[in-house]
């Protein structure tokens, strides 16, 4: 029974967190995924245009859970920082796109200083839009492309 890690702000979820969520889901079939959703203060930190608030997007991810998976083994958890629970809880995978791949490798230097074993990352590959460039919620949000990656002529 696997526990997995995956975290991010899923704003606006896109067919690139979908897939993210699959291979969490399919890696943790028989355990827990648990998803860290990003605080507002980290999110706003982070990012250079608007996102909705905690609130708004959990409803929208529990939404999202709810359509695209049947499976209820899942927790959602509040992060303030970029590693959340996964330096100090056990985790047996952590699912990452190549994006946030160095910091899995972060996380995975913290735990072997705090004497916890390593999580085995898993990286998913990039989700092309229509136009064979990456779909990401920046693109969205700039009315570049639909979650889906369909390209938005105006």
């Amino acid at each position: 029974m696997a526990r997995v890690a995956v975290g991010g702000t899923f704003d606006p979820i896109h067919d690139g967190h979908i897939a993210l969520l699959h291979r969490a889901f399919e890696l943790g079939k028989d355990g827990e995924v648990v998803i860290g959703l990003t605080s507002d203060e980290m999110a706003r930190s982070t990012r250079l245009r608007p996102v909705r608030d905690f609130q708004l997007r959990l409803r929208n991810l529990r939404r999202a859970l709810k359509r695209e998976f049947d499976n209820e083994n899942f927790q959602v958890v509040k992060i303030n920082d970029q590693c959340g629970p996964s330096i100090y809880e056990d985790f047996d995978f952590i699912v990452v796109s190549g994006e946030t791949l160095p910091m899995a490798q972060k996380i995975n230097r913290l735990r072997e200083k705090g004497g916890l074993k390593p999580i085995k990352i898993s990286i998913i590959e990039y989700q092309m839009a229509q136009d064979q460039i990456r779909i990401s919620s920046t693109r969205i949000a700039e009315g570049k492309i639909d979650r889906h990656g369909k390209v938005l002529f105006h």
